[in-house]
């Protein structure tokens, strides 16, 4: 049974930073491709960031520069560090493995920014 478990969402002020977690259980994690989505309140599930198996990664431009991508697959999870927070990063984060038509969905965390 494929599981993607986020961790590491909270409450944090502007300006603050976190990192979330996907642990992944029931795939091959080292050749798939891992992403990280969010959905704020009231709005669609919009893509954040990308790593490929292969370590190359790709941001969305609301966060580039402020967030990072990695994966360990030593450890079968994948991580967002998460800089220099703003009120409007606010959203449920969920992670996403994709391998060919294999795609699988983590239940989220929810991240809220606010003093």
């Amino acid at each position: 049974q494929v599981q993607l478990v986020e961790s590491g969402g909270g409450l944090v002020q502007p300006g603050g930073s976190l990192r979330l977690s996907c642990a992944a259980s029931g795939i091959i994690f080292s050749i798939n491709t891992m992403d990280w989505y969010r959905q704020a309140p009231g709005k669609q599930r919009e893509w954040v960031a990308t790593i490929t198996s292969s370590g190359r990664t790709n941001y969305a431009d609301s966060v580039k520069g402020r967030f990072t991508i990695s994966r360990d697959n030593a450890q079968d999870t994948v991580y967002l560090q998460m800089n220099s927070l703003k009120p409007e990063d606010t959203a449920v984060y969920y992670c996403k493995s994709s391998y060919g038509l294999y795609v699988y969905w983590g239940q989220g965390t929810q991240v809220t920014v606010s003093s």
